[in-house]
This record gives C-alpha cells, structure tokens and sequence, in this order.
C-alpha cells in the first residue's frame, strides 16, 4: 500500500453480527456494500458505516493539543452594569451598616412582601399536584387566556393565541429581540435606558443605536424656592426624560428592526403621557418600524399621571409588548413573564407568531406551578395591594427628593412611577472626584451607602437610587449622602461668578 494511504484512517465495515460480508471485484475481497476489509470502497474512498449506511471521511490530520475556546457569543456578551460594579473598589465604612440603593428588587428588605392572595394562589396549584410536569412551550393555554383577559381593552383585544409565556420579562425581552432581529440589523434603545437591551443584541451581532432622553426639567438654583421647585416637579415629572424624537428618527434606515420603548422608565423612574406616546408611534409608523415595549413595570404609575399602553393607541405599529409579574406582584424570583403580541392589520402575521413558538421552543421558559397560579393571581389580588404599593414607592419617591433637593451640588429628579430616581451630581463642585463611578465608589468607602452610578446606563454624572427600602432606611442613607456631599463640595469661585455676569 502507497505511502499516501497509510496517512489514512481506517475502519473495518461489520454487519449486525459483527461478520462482515465477503464479495470479489477484481480480486480484492469486499464485503456486500463494496468496502474491502480495510474499511476503502472499490473507488479508493474510505467510509464509514453507521447503522448499515456509508459515510464518506475526509482526510484530515488531527488535532495536536488540547484548545477549547468560548463562543463569539460568550465573548460578545457583556453587562454593562456588572462590568461597572465589578471593577469598583467597594469597601464599606466598618462603623456604618451598609445601605444598598442600587437593587432593582423590591423584596430585599422584607418590607414589600406580596399579598396574601398571591401567595394562597401558588399553594392551591401545588396542592392540585396538576402542575408538576412539562408545559407547552408557550405556556398552558388557560394561563395565557387569563393574561389575555387582565389586559385586553376594546382599543386592544387579546386572545390566548396572542400570549406567550415566558421564565421573566427578561427572557420576552430576548425572545423579542431575537424573532424581530438577524445580525447586521439595528435597534434603537433609550438613553439612558435598561442595560439589558444591549447585552442581549451584541451577543446575536445586532447593533444598537441609542436615542436621547431629554432632560426637560430645570435644576434647581438660587433663584427659585425649594419649595417652588418640589410643587413644580410634583406636579409636572411627566415632562422629564421624554424622548429627543428628532435624534431618534434620525438614527433609523433601511437595517433598523425594532424600536425599544421603556414606559415606565428604569432608571428613570418617568412616565410617557398619551400625547408622547402617539407621538412615537407616529415615527414608528413612518418608517414602518416595528416596537418592543417594555412595560414590566405597567400600572406602577403614581396617582396623578396615567399612562396607557402602547398598544391602545396604536391604529397601525405592530407592537410585542412584554411584562410580568415580577414588579407589580413582588415576586421577582417567580420568573414569569409575557409576550403579547398587538397585530391589528396583520403585519407581523403568521411567520412572527411561529418565529416566537419556534423560540419559546429551545428551552422551556416559564415555571408550570407558577403558571398553574396565574390566573388565580390575576383574579384575586386586592386592588388595595396595588394602591398601597404605589403610595409606599410615591411617598419614598418625595422624601428622596426633597431630602437631596436642599443638598448642594445633587439634583434630582422627581419620578413619576416604577421604583426608581435619578440623581445629577454637578461634578465641577465635586473636584475631587472624576466621575460618577468614583463619586459612588467613595459614597461606600465613607458612607456605606450603594447607589448605582449612571454609567452603568451609559448616562455619566447621575446615579440611580431604588426607593424600594424601608423609609427609616431610605432617610438614613439620604441623611449620609448630605454629609458625604458637604464634605466635598467646592463652590463656584468668584472668577466663575464673574464670567457668568
């Protein structure tokens, strides 16, 4: 045999009973598929034969050493706020118990536990032993009808075959994402907006453009009273942080695939009214851009503002709306989670519809015992859970606010929903700090107070308190702040004054 052959590999063809056939061509022994005892058919090809089929092989060196390396994927993901925290250097104040103000879960404290009826709910579909095994992959039909019923409106009907059930909003979010985009495509994401979104689109190769948050609100000054100002953002937050629509119309083309709408916002804190929200919807119409909404923290609006859905507004955007039960209900752990999908003229059709089944199929998302409660939850949980809920997060939101108000160099803005405020941190009269992350980095250090800064949503000079603790809590940790800002203010000098005059 040629030297070329031997660099081979070789496979000896045996029949079910571990024989191989025998058979002559031009006298070389073969078995009855042709292959001759050395595993190469009668053309010189070698094979390899795998339940009685041949496989040609292709001639290869093998691998030297030992080189497992992580996908593109791995490496393409990244979280923006764990990169941020992770490289900070957090050590406490040994003499302060530490304060976080930078978890987004309302049940760290103990002090917004779920109510009663939520919790009966799981303990029936335990006991029922109904739900203990595999449910479909988009949920069990009578748990997406009973989403369906709770948010359906005349201006936006919903059937069960319009919801798909998912492990939290975040795994809606990336379903969403993932059926709407391919790599090379674009979406448009709020700035500052939740990181999540880009950590789920430069993992599949998808760009993402971010749009303006406009800061329509006015800091306060020497000028205007505190007590001016705490009416005037009171009164009116629902005209902070609404979107720069020009900067975001001009950021679309011909590979921009969705349009992300937060509403209420995380980190912000804000609500669109009607007008903006139809407003953003007419771009979306223009250029014919379907919208991912996320509205896990819908309802969570405090008295005095609404917000309606996307959905019920929209005559023509089609819209993949996504929430869950985590927020409002106060089970964040419970992982369960929603997609509806708004379609009125049929845009999205059949082919989204079975994209998201086809997805919902890789792995199965939501847990079957919480969606064997569901609608028991849906129907059941008092309305006066709701109104206590928001009064606790509201009446957190005002002593927030008014507390750092008076504090020179921060300026907050007053929100109008979710469980979360934004800070401004006037850097120039904080010289010895060079960012936000730094500024928040030594607020550990001396004050033992965690506050996330803004950069993790790529917004510098904020940072983003929840009001999700305990209001002792919440006026201790604002109590430090005020000493850690009085003793690093720098006030303007007089130079400064001057050229301002």
């Amino acid at each position: 045999m040629s030297s070329r052959m031997e660099t081979k590999s070789y496979m000896v063809q045996m029949n079910g009973n571990g024989v191989c056939g025998k058979t002559t061509v031009n006298g070389k022994t073969l078995n009855e598929n042709g292959v001759n005892r050395n595993g190469v058919h009668g053309n010189g090809v070698h094979h390899v034969n795998i339940k009685g089929a041949l496989y040609p092989i292709k001639s290869k060196s093998r691998r030297q050493r030992w080189e497992v390396k992580p996908s593109e994927m791995a490496n393409n993901t990244l979280n923006p706020i764990r990169a941020i925290v992770d490289g900070m250097k957090l050590t406490p104040n040994p003499e302060k118990p530490m304060i976080a103000l930078s978890i987004g879960d309302p049940t760290v404290f103990g002090n917004l536990p779920t109510d009663g009826a939520v919790l009966q709910a799981m303990k029936d579909a335990i006991d029922s032993q109904k739900y203990n095994g595999y449910a479909p992959s988009v949920g069990y039909l009578q748990s997406r009808q009973a989403v369906a019923n709770f948010y359906s409106c005349p201006e936006a009907p919903l059937e069960a075959e319009d919801v798909i059930l998912t492990s939290g909003c975040s795994q809606a979010i990336d379903l969403a994402i993932s059926v709407l985009c391919n790599p090379g495509d674009n979406i448009l994401v709020p700035c500052p907006g939740f990181s999540l979104y880009k950590t789920l689109a430069v993992s599949m190769g998808i760009e993402v453009k971010l749009y303006n948050l406009l800061k329509d609100f006015t800091y306060f000054n020497d000028h205007i009273s505190k007590e001016q100002q705490s009416r005037k953002h009171v009164n009116e937050p629902e005209k902070s942080w609404e979107v720069d629509l020009q900067h975001m119309e001009s950021l679309i083309d011909e590979r921009t695939s969705c349009l992300i709408i937060t509403n209420p916002s995380n980190p912000c804190g804000s609500v669109f009214n009607k007008k903006h929200l139809q407003e953003i919807l007419k771009v979306a119409s223009r250029h014919c851009v379907p919208i991912l909404a996320d509205e896990i923290y819908s309802d969570m609006v405090f008295p005095g503002c609404s917000s309606p859905s996307m959905a019920s507004l929209s005559s023509d955007v089609p819209i993949l709306s996504c929430g869950g039960l985590a927020k409002r209900w106060l089970v964040p752990g419970w992982r369960m989670g929603w997609i509806l999908i708004h379609d009125r003229d049929d845009i999205f059709g059949t082919e989204i519809r079975q994209g998201l089944v086809k997805l919902s199929q890789r792995i199965l998302g939501a847990c079957s015992i919480v969606q064997g409660a569901l609608e028991q939850i849906l129907d059941s949980t008092p309305q006066s859970f709701y109104n206590n809920t928001i009064g606790f997060l509201k009446s957190n939101s005002e002593i927030c606010f008014s507390e750092l108000s008076s504090v020179p160099g921060l300026n907050p803005v007053m929100p109008s929903g979710a469980m979360y405020i934004m800070i401004g941190i006037d850097m120039d009269h904080f010289p010895d700090f060079k960012n936000d992350v730094d500024f928040t980095e030594r607020l550990v250090t001396e004050q033992s107070v965690f506050c996330l800064p803004a950069s993790a949503f790529e917004y510098p000079n904020f940072f983003r308190i929840v009001v999700t603790v305990p209001e002792e809590m919440m006026l201790e940790a604002c109590a430090r702040i005020r000493e850690f800002c009085q003793s690093h203010y720098r006030p303007p000098s007089r130079d400064s004054n001057d050229l301002d005059q």
